[in-house]
Protein backbone atom coordinates (compact mmCIF):
# COMPACT_ATOMS: atom_id res chain seq x y z
CA UNK A 1 0.00 0.00 0.00
CA UNK A 2 2.86 2.38 0.82
CA UNK A 3 4.50 1.61 -2.52
CA UNK A 4 1.27 2.46 -4.34
CA UNK A 5 1.00 5.72 -2.42
CA UNK A 6 4.57 6.58 -3.46
CA UNK A 7 3.79 5.80 -7.12
CA UNK A 8 0.67 7.96 -7.01
CA UNK A 9 2.55 10.85 -5.36
CA UNK A 10 5.35 10.63 -7.93
CA UNK A 11 2.90 10.51 -10.86
CA UNK A 12 0.99 13.52 -9.56
CA UNK A 13 4.22 15.46 -9.01
CA UNK A 14 5.32 14.71 -12.55
CA UNK A 15 1.87 15.67 -13.84
CA UNK A 16 1.94 18.90 -11.87
CA UNK A 17 5.41 19.78 -13.14
CA UNK A 18 4.34 19.37 -16.77
CA UNK A 19 1.30 21.65 -16.34
CA UNK A 20 0.20 22.16 -19.94
CA UNK A 21 -1.86 25.28 -20.48
CA UNK A 22 -5.30 23.98 -21.33
CA UNK A 23 -8.66 25.67 -21.47
CA UNK A 24 -11.30 24.55 -18.97
CA UNK A 25 -13.09 22.82 -21.85
CA UNK A 26 -9.96 20.86 -22.79
CA UNK A 27 -9.41 19.85 -19.17
CA UNK A 28 -13.02 18.67 -18.91
CA UNK A 29 -12.60 16.70 -22.15
CA UNK A 30 -9.58 14.97 -20.61
CA UNK A 31 -11.65 14.20 -17.53
CA UNK A 32 -14.43 12.78 -19.70
CA UNK A 33 -11.87 10.59 -21.48
CA UNK A 34 -10.46 9.43 -18.15
CA UNK A 35 -13.99 8.77 -16.89
CA UNK A 36 -14.66 6.71 -19.99
CA UNK A 37 -11.60 4.59 -19.20
CA UNK A 38 -12.94 3.98 -15.70
CA UNK A 39 -16.42 3.17 -17.01
CA UNK A 40 -14.93 0.67 -19.48
CA UNK A 41 -13.33 -1.16 -16.55
CA UNK A 42 -16.77 -1.36 -14.97
CA UNK A 43 -18.24 -2.66 -18.22
CA UNK A 44 -15.50 -5.31 -18.39
CA UNK A 45 -16.22 -6.46 -14.84
CA UNK A 46 -19.97 -6.64 -15.53
CA UNK A 47 -19.30 -8.53 -18.76
CA UNK A 48 -17.03 -10.97 -16.96
CA UNK A 49 -19.72 -11.88 -14.42
CA UNK A 50 -22.29 -12.21 -17.21
CA UNK A 51 -20.00 -14.44 -19.27
CA UNK A 52 -19.32 -16.70 -16.30
CA UNK A 53 -23.04 -17.00 -15.58
CA UNK A 54 -23.89 -17.61 -19.22
CA UNK A 55 -21.41 -20.45 -19.60
CA UNK A 56 -22.38 -22.22 -16.36
CA UNK A 57 -25.77 -23.94 -16.07
CA UNK A 58 -25.43 -23.87 -12.28
CA UNK A 59 -24.75 -20.13 -12.20
CA UNK A 60 -27.08 -18.84 -14.90
CA UNK A 61 -30.11 -18.81 -12.58
CA UNK A 62 -28.34 -18.96 -9.22
CA UNK A 63 -29.11 -15.39 -8.15
CA UNK A 64 -32.78 -15.57 -9.17
CA UNK A 65 -33.28 -19.04 -7.71
CA UNK A 66 -31.67 -18.32 -4.37
CA UNK A 67 -28.84 -20.78 -4.91
CA UNK A 68 -25.32 -19.79 -3.92
CA UNK A 69 -22.99 -18.70 -6.68
CA UNK A 70 -20.02 -20.81 -7.67
CA UNK A 71 -16.67 -19.73 -6.26
CA UNK A 72 -15.68 -18.39 -9.67
CA UNK A 73 -18.77 -16.19 -9.99
CA UNK A 74 -18.50 -15.05 -6.36
CA UNK A 75 -14.93 -13.94 -7.00
CA UNK A 76 -15.91 -12.14 -10.21
CA UNK A 77 -18.72 -10.39 -8.35
CA UNK A 78 -16.26 -9.27 -5.66
CA UNK A 79 -14.04 -7.77 -8.36
CA UNK A 80 -17.12 -6.15 -9.93
CA UNK A 81 -18.24 -4.68 -6.59
CA UNK A 82 -14.81 -3.24 -5.89
CA UNK A 83 -14.55 -1.88 -9.44
CA UNK A 84 -17.92 -0.18 -9.06
CA UNK A 85 -16.77 1.43 -5.81
CA UNK A 86 -13.55 2.61 -7.42
CA UNK A 87 -15.35 4.01 -10.48
CA UNK A 88 -17.85 5.89 -8.32
CA UNK A 89 -14.91 7.55 -6.57
CA UNK A 90 -12.75 8.12 -9.66
CA UNK A 91 -15.19 9.81 -12.04
CA UNK A 92 -16.16 12.74 -9.80
CA UNK A 93 -12.51 13.08 -8.79
CA UNK A 94 -11.43 13.45 -12.43
CA UNK A 95 -14.19 15.93 -13.21
CA UNK A 96 -13.62 18.02 -10.07
CA UNK A 97 -9.88 18.12 -10.66
CA UNK A 98 -10.39 19.24 -14.25
CA UNK A 99 -12.88 21.93 -13.28
CA UNK A 100 -11.10 23.37 -10.24
CA UNK A 101 -7.35 22.95 -10.83
CA UNK A 102 -5.94 24.83 -13.82
CA UNK A 103 -2.70 22.83 -13.90
CA UNK A 104 -4.43 19.43 -13.92
CA UNK A 105 -4.21 18.75 -17.65
CA UNK A 106 -1.37 16.22 -17.41
CA UNK A 107 -2.49 14.74 -14.10
CA UNK A 108 -5.85 13.57 -15.39
CA UNK A 109 -4.56 11.08 -18.00
CA UNK A 110 -2.00 9.88 -15.46
CA UNK A 111 -4.83 9.17 -13.03
CA UNK A 112 -6.64 7.14 -15.68
CA UNK A 113 -3.42 5.24 -16.35
CA UNK A 114 -2.93 4.52 -12.65
CA UNK A 115 -6.56 3.41 -12.43
CA UNK A 116 -6.07 1.00 -15.34
CA UNK A 117 -2.83 -0.45 -14.01
CA UNK A 118 -4.42 -0.76 -10.59
CA UNK A 119 -7.52 -2.54 -11.92
CA UNK A 120 -5.35 -4.89 -14.00
CA UNK A 121 -3.22 -5.85 -11.00
CA UNK A 122 -6.20 -6.10 -8.65
CA UNK A 123 -8.12 -8.34 -11.01
CA UNK A 124 -5.14 -10.50 -11.97
CA UNK A 125 -4.10 -11.12 -8.37
CA UNK A 126 -7.50 -11.21 -6.68
CA UNK A 127 -7.51 -14.98 -6.14
CA UNK A 128 -4.10 -14.85 -4.44
CA UNK A 129 -5.47 -12.94 -1.44
CA UNK A 130 -5.58 -9.47 0.04
CA UNK A 131 -1.82 -8.93 0.14
CA UNK A 132 -1.50 -9.82 -3.56
CA UNK A 133 -4.24 -7.45 -4.66
CA UNK A 134 -3.41 -4.59 -2.27
CA UNK A 135 -1.06 -2.72 -4.62
CA UNK A 136 -3.60 -2.75 -7.45
CA UNK A 137 -6.39 -1.64 -5.14
CA UNK A 138 -4.27 1.15 -3.69
CA UNK A 139 -3.21 2.56 -7.08
CA UNK A 140 -6.79 3.29 -8.01
CA UNK A 141 -7.99 4.29 -4.56
CA UNK A 142 -5.08 6.55 -3.62
CA UNK A 143 -5.04 8.28 -6.99
CA UNK A 144 -8.73 9.17 -6.71
CA UNK A 145 -8.42 10.28 -3.09
CA UNK A 146 -5.33 12.33 -3.93
CA UNK A 147 -7.25 14.08 -6.72
CA UNK A 148 -10.07 14.88 -4.30
CA UNK A 149 -7.61 16.20 -1.71
CA UNK A 150 -5.97 18.40 -4.36
CA UNK A 151 -9.41 19.76 -5.29
CA UNK A 152 -10.26 20.41 -1.64
CA UNK A 153 -6.96 22.23 -1.04
CA UNK A 154 -7.51 24.34 -4.18
CA UNK A 155 -11.03 25.25 -3.11
CA UNK A 156 -9.98 26.12 0.44
CA UNK A 157 -7.12 28.17 -1.00
CA UNK A 158 -9.64 30.19 -3.00
CA UNK A 159 -11.69 30.89 0.12
CA UNK A 160 -8.77 32.10 2.20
Amino acid sequence: MAAALAVVALALLVGWSVRPTLSPTDRILRAVAASTVAALWLAAAIGHVAALRFTSPADIDAAAGGSPDSAQVAMAQAVLRNTLEQVVLAIPAYLALAWVVEGSGAMIPMLAGLFSVGRTLFWAHYARGAAARAFGFALGFYSSVAALVIVLVALVGRLI
